[in-house]
């Protein structure tokens, strides 16, 4: 086989790769060709013709990203002709597309409308007697989770694909034909009763704002006005490797200072760190795989921090839900401190502190909803906000984030070890659960790193001899891989010991809430890597790397909780897990 092909582009001889497509040759080379519907490895059908380019002696305008490059090939990428039929196809995408781009949640960051502008299309779609379609059907759906508006949507099938092939469930479909066609869940039904695990991956690869999540930005808002209210907001250790990117910083820049900065100016009482409660966490969940080893009690253990991975087995794998930890996710142990523990410290009435997370993660509102997590009339977490939503709320308000002074939360609730940090990467809580939980039953200082539990592989195994014997451990991420997982387990193969589940690829770096790569940056960089990077260098920094050793999580059980897993822990830190059904609304 040949190692290259010579190609021309634009009167300029270039060597391709013989499984390049016209697209790819050409951005190897920064040649420019737009794109719309294309998303490498997830949707590359070519529907919207906007990559159209000419190829000499072929009729007809070809699709780049479908075209594969040939010896000798002779490409023009942007002449009149290429123009005219990018700019045609471009409008007629407007015609069904509502602009409302001041309250959009992509106004900032929107492919289609960057195409829109690249090409000079005017804004003449807009008005009630210009050419957007008013006669069509629009589809709008809303969960307490997320929205679909069809009146954003342009038909190009990213979210579909990316929920078959990320998800492995494929929830999004087109419904109805004609004009009428519209993406919503298959078979026609709502959100709310069609599986959805809420992973968010159709909203990372949709190029506009047709889909987003449930914003509640507004509540925050008024409850900051609000005298009589305490304003307690928790921070995950995901976000920290991701805000940046909101205010130009390049992918896998640690912005945790400039975060609290821009917390502490909007007036935000107290703050506090998710990865506190990613320590007490370990101490919860490990206490519990050693219970559960040392009396052989339905293994493998599965880690219970993903509520994407929750809802999936909730809905799908019922039967493995005593293999579920009990353990709740951070989010909700710190939720639950911060309305307890902390109310008592303040001398509050928990009903006048409002107790908001900022998450990675759209799947984080649906579990602070859940009706176990909250007690005596009031939630654990009032509310959640995704790292998205933030950076809106710090760009409405005029914060310069770019210029502000690195700060630190502060309390009782805001140190962590370097094994709460890097729970919000793939593999990052079956590490630091090793961590302690080898330290703890070999009763001598153990390695600080198992780095054969780290990186992005879909599916990664390994044993390790803990107390003289092997412990066969797994972590999986994303659902399509979870389900492959799970299938594979059900042959009964091998005996594993403790899995970690993530329901998004990459973890909770990669969530659902956290800012949208276009589709260009998602083929130049390795974006899970990247922002996964920030918090193994937070974990390579600190002083404490074992979640045992938290000195704060320590006083909190001598003054608190007693010890891991007691009748105070189990009442305040954790759950249980029941079957439900999907289209459960279907007689």
């Amino acid at each position: 086989m040949k190692l290259h092909v010579n190609i021309n582009i634009n009167g300029i001889e270039y060597q391709a790769d013989p499984s390049d497509t016209v697209l790819k040759a050409a951005e190897k080379n920064n040649v420019y060709i737009p794109r719309l519907c294309f998303l490498k490895d997830i949707h590359e059908e070519g529907n919207c013709r906007v990559c159209s380019v000419k190829i000499e002696g072929q009729k007809n305008l070809k699709p780049a990203c479908k075209t594969m490059v040939e010896e000798g090939m002779r490409i023009i990428t942007d002449d009149q002709e290429i123009y005219d039929t990018v700019t045609m196809n471009l409008e007629l995408l407007t015609h069904r597309h509502h602009f409302e781009c001041f309250k959009c949640s992509r106004e900032n960051n929107c492919e289609f409308l960057d195409l829109l502008r690249k090409y000079s299309i005017d804004n003449e779609f807009t008005n009630m007697y210009g050419m957007f379609d008013e006669d069509a059907y629009y589809y709008q759906d809303e969960s307490n989770v997320m929205i679909i508006d069809s009146s954003k949507c342009i038909l190009c099938g990213r979210c579909v694909s990316a929920c078959e092939k990320l998800s492995g469930l494929s929830v999004l479909n087109f419904n109805e034909r004609g004009n009428k066609t519209y993406v919503g869940p298959a078979l026609f039904h709502e959100l709310s009763d069609s599986g959805c695990i809420y992973c968010g991956k159709c909203i990372g690869a949709c190029p506009t704002g047709a889909l987003r999540e449930v914003d509640q930005i507004k509540e925050f808002e008024r409850d900051l006005r609000n005298p009589n209210k305490k304003i307690v907001v928790q921070v995950a250790p995901a976000v920290r490797a991701a805000l940046g990117e909101e205010f130009g910083y390049p992918i896998g820049t640690n912005v945790e200072g400039k975060l609290f900065s821009a917390l502490k100016i909007m007036g935000v009482h107290e703050l506090l760190d998710t990865n506190f409660a990613a320590d007490l966490t370990i101490m919860e969940e490990g206490t519990e795989f050693i219970n559960r080893l040392q009396n052989n009690d339905r293994l493998p253990m599965f880690t219970s921090c993903s509520p994407g991975w929750i809802n999936l087995l909730e809905l799908n794998y019922p039967e493995y839900i005593p293999n579920l930890s009990s353990c709740k996710s951070p989010q909700q142990m710190a939720g639950a401190l911060i309305k307890t523990h902390y109310a008592k410290k303040m001398n509050l009435d928990p009903k006048n502190i409002v107790s908001v997370s900022i998450m990675p993660c759209i799947a984080k509102k649906a579990e602070a909803n859940r009706i176990e997590m909250g007690r005596d009339g009031y939630r654990d977490v009032d509310y959640v906000l995704t790292t998205r939503e933030l950076a809106r709320i710090i760009r409405r308000k005029g914060i310069d984030f770019a210029n502000l002074e690195n700060s630190k939360p502060f309390g009782t609730l805001a140190s962590y070890t370097g094994a709460g940090a890097i729970f919000g990467a793939t593999g990052g809580v079956m590490e630091a659960a090793l961590r302690s939980v080898s330290e703890i039953l070999d009763k001598k200082e153990t390695p600080i790193e198992f780095k054969n539990v780290r990186g992005n592989s879909d599916i990664k195994e390994a044993t390790y001899q803990i107390a003289g014997k092997d412990i066969n451990v797994a972590v999986v991420h994303g659902g399509a891989a979870i389900i492959q997982f799970l299938d594979h387990l059900k042959e009964g193969h091998k005996q594993y010991h403790f899995v970690e589940f993530m329901g998004c690829t990459g973890g909770c770096i990669n969530g659902g809430g956290q800012p949208i790569v276009t589709a260009k940056d998602q083929e130049k960089y390795d974006v899970r890597k990247l922002r996964a990077s920030v918090l193994y260098n937070i974990d390579q920094a600190s002083t404490v790397r074992k979640s045992h050793q938290n000195e704060f999580v320590q006083n909190l059980y001598r003054d608190f909780l007693e010890k891991p897993n007691s009748k105070k822990a189990h009442e305040l830190l954790h759950t249980s897990y029941k079957k439900r059904e999907t289209y459960q609304n279907v007689e």
